[in-house]
Formats: C-alpha cells, sequence, structure tokens
C-alpha cells in the first residue's frame, strides 16, 4: 500500500494556436454556421429517449464550437411541408432533424436529417441503432461528430471515443467503469477489490490494463469483446501501466520491485521486461513521446516532482532533461507535439486541500499559460487531435471529469456524483 500511496500522489480558457481552428468553416459560410435543431414527433414524452437525445446533441454541438446553435420549441410533423426560402430569410445554413424510435426488441433507433439551406439539398439523413437504448449518448456523439464532419470543419471524433475510469466504492476498494464523455452512460466492469489504474491497451479501444492489489500488485489485461481477464505480471510495492506503445504491443510501467519506483518497458510478445530508469528517488507515470523515441515521466530528483525526459534505450549519462521549469510540485504531465499540460501544486495546506492548477507549456518556447483557476485538478490527457484536454477535478468529496477546448475558450465538467474518481484514460 506504501507504493499505492506514492503513486497517488505522483499519478494524482485559452487559445494556443497561431492558427484559428474554425477558419474553413468560416470559409464555407462566411462565418460560424447558424444550425437549427429540431425533433420529430408528436410528444416528446411520448418517446421515452427523444427528449434526452434532443437535448444531447444541442449540447454536444455546443461543446465542438463550430456552431451557432438555435433550438425549435415546437415539435415537427412528419407531414410539416420543408421551406428553404423562409429559413434562409432566418439566416439559417443547416437543420438537424432527428426522430427516435424505440423498438419492439428493446432497442433504439435514431434517424438523422441534416439540410444544407444555402444548397436546398439533403446533406445527410442517416439512422443509428442501438440495441441498448441506455447507450444512447454514444449515438448522438456520432451524429454530432457526422454533422461537423459535413462542414468540414476540425476533427472531433473524440467525442465518439470510450472514458474508462477507477472510481471509489468505500475504503479500500473500487471499481473500473465505461463511459461517455458527459458520463451520462456507465457501465460497470471490474468491481470487487481494490482496481484501480485502468489505461486503454490499443486505438480501437477493444481492451484495458489494470492494476488489481492482491497479496502484492497485479497487472490485468480485460478483453471487452470477449470478457477476458488475462493476469499479464505482478511485483511487489506499486505496479501501473502508464502507456501503451501505438502498435499496442509494449507498454510502459511503473514498479518498486524493492521499495524503488522506476520506469519499465515491457515488450508483449516476448514477456520481456527492461528497466529504463535506475534512480534512487523516485520515476514514475512515463508516457511515449517523439515518435516513441523517448519517454516523459515525473521524477523528485530535484527534491520536488517535476517532468523529466530520457530515451527509450534507457538512462544514461547526460540524457535526461528536464522539460517542465515552471512549478515546485509538478506531479502529472502529458504531451501532444510540442505541447506539455501539466499539474502543479500551488498551496501547502496540512489540514485542508491543497490547490493543483494545469499549466501548458510549449518545449519550444517560453510559452506558457494557465488551465485552471482553483481546485484540485489532476491527471491531465490530450485528445489525439491535441486540441481538446481531459483530467479531472476533485471537489467536496467528489469528481468530475472535465474538459478544456483548447481554441475554443470553453471549459467544461461533468461530475460523477457522490464519488470520487482515482484514475481515468480516453
Amino acid at each position: 500500500m506504501r507504493g499505492l500511496y506514492i503513486v497517488l500522489i505522483f499519478c494524482s480558457q485559452l487559445i494556443y494556436a497561431n492558427v484559428d481552428a474554425t477558419l474553413e468553416v468560416v470559409k464555407k459560410f462566411g462565418r460560424l454556421p447558424n444550425i437549427l435543431v429540431q425533433t420529430i414527433g408528436t410528444d416528446y414524452y411520448q418517446k421515452e429517449y427523444g427528449l434526452k437525445i434532443f437535448k444531447m446533441l444541442v449540447a454536444d454541438l455546443k461543446v465542438i464550437g463550430h456552431f451557432t446553435i438555435q433550438e425549435e420549441k415546437q415539435i415537427i410533423t412528419n407531414g410539416m411541408v420543408f421551406n428553404f426560402d423562409e429559413y434562409r430569410s432566418q439566416k439559417i445554413d443547416l437543420i438537424a432533424r432527428i426522430y427516435t424510435e424505440t423498438l419492439k426488441d428493446g432497442g433504439l433507433k435514431v434517424n438523422l436529417q441534416l439540410y444544407d439551406i444555402n444548397s436546398g439539398n439533403v446533406a445527410l439523413n442517416k439512422e443509428y441503432s442501438t440495441k441498448k437504448p441506455d447507450s444512447y449518448p454514444f449515438l448522438v456523439h456520432k451524429m454530432a461528430v457526422d454533422i461537423n464532419q459535413y462542414t468540414q470543419a476540425p476533427d472531433v471524433s473524440w467525442l465518439e471515443r470510450m472514458v474508462v475510469l477507477a472510481h471509489y466504492t468505500k475504503p479500500g476498494e473500487s471499481e473500473i467503469l465505461l463511459a461517455d464523455y458527459t458520463l451520462t452512460h456507465k457501465t460497470k466492469v471490474i468491481t470487487g477489490g481494490l482496481n484501480v489504474f485502468p489505461k486503454w491497451a490499443n486505438e480501437e479501444q477493444s481492451a484495458f490494463y489494470y492494476t488489481k492489489y492482491l497479496d502484492r500488485p497485479t497487472l490485468f489485461k480485460y478483453d471487452l469483446q470477449t470478457g477476458e481477464n488475462t493476469k499479464i505480471l505482478t511485483s511487489e510495492g506499486m505496479l501501473v501501466a502508464s502507456d501503451v506503445s501505438k502498435d499496442a504491443q509494449k507498454i510502459l510501467l511503473t514498479m518498486a520491485p524493492s521499495e524503488q519506483a522506476d520506469v519499465f518497458l515491457y515488450d508483449i510478445p516476448t514477456a520481456q521486461l527492461k528497466k529504463l530508469s535506475n534512480y534512487r528517488g523516485i520515476d514514475v507515470s512515463a508516457n511515449f513521446i517523439e515518435e516513441e523515441k523517448r519517454v516523459m515521466f515525473i521524477s523528485d530528483r530535484l527534491g520536488y516532482p517535476n517532468v523529466f525526459a530520457m530515451p527509450v534505450a534507457g538512462e544514461t549519462a547526460g540524457k535526461i532533461e528536464q522539460m517542465v521549469f515552471h512549478g515546485r510540485n509538478n506531479n502529472a504531465a502529458n504531451a501532444f507535439g510540442d505541447y506539455i499540460v501539466y499539474s502543479s501544486r500551488e498551496s501547502n495546506e496540512a489540514f485542508n486541500p491543497n490547490t493543483f492548477n494545469l499549466y501548458l507549456v510549449s518545449t519550444k518556447s517560453d510559452f506558457i499559460r494557465r488551465l485552471t483557476a482553483n481546485g484540485v485538478n489532476q491527471l491531465p490527457r490530450f485528445s489525439r487531435d491535441g486540441e481538446t484536454i481531459m483530467y479531472i477535478k476533485h471537489e467536496a468529496n467528489q469528481s468530475a471529469l472535465g474538459i478544456i477546448r483548447l481554441n475554443y475558450n470553453k471549459t467544461l465538467l461533468f461530475p460523477l456524483r457522490d464519488s470520487v474518481i482515482q484514475s481515468m484514460d480516453w
């Protein structure tokens, strides 16, 4: 448990690009497109999920930041005549019209019709379905991605990705959930005992690694398609999978087999374990950077936690590079291209929660920007396009997933009610 305590400590509105990410959208429409969202039916409440889907699509489009959004106040009927000229006079560019149907087998079907008012065409006429109605958020996220793609705006496929997270259920116990980014849909996957530090095992999100505390820390791989739970390896002290290579063949691990936390590289096909760091203090939370030629990690070799990098070939004299020069207690970090986002402790309270804020820095300049203003903000993770950051915010004995849209001056919080998130990946 001492090892777990150590790794919990260490792992525990902005425009930063020079080019406006909405530029391509403006080129096509002359401004941000004005989209009107409508729903088809006789009464919202005749369709159990109709209102939920309508509201979530509006919310998704607002999160994206590429649209001016209007909500139709009245219900649209199938027989209503579509008048393009009337909508043009209202300066509406797009209409997203949705129809939700609950199927006899218990499934859910949603039809999306996207009208391009300026061209007078039906841009999309697409059907989305699921056998599990409670998973409707993923249908909505897919609709939002498709609408966004039609406008040729910057990609927002991160909306569709699943979040895997561990949260505490009672002292000494935690379970692992799968969720959408809003935490509206949640599914229990791993229960019983202390299950922590989930990490996606591949880009397809078909499996994830996690640590279970048995007689000693044990790394498992859970396959979502087969339900198979495979034991990978065990270690004394602590054992955490912090990153996985793009080809899913290598894992970066934090291990402390001799009470000293170091970074290890595990080759999956050969089951070979290679020690990358060899410092008498604490080296944890490694991430691949620079096309996986180097790893970035957290170390206390300055006398306090900070962000460093080293070659994958291992620690050699003169090869350790300090990556962050602001803050005196930087205990978590993630990288995308030339940018690093990290969590920095900014208070030293003995009896109250300390403040941890997120910062964004460039490795190529003196650029630095604070992303959060208060609270306990930890474990930041870049999206795959680098335009969005997800993180965990702790406050008042509960947690939320935070979303920062870097190019759009948007920060949103999605709470996990009455629970504390231990860690997450997306």
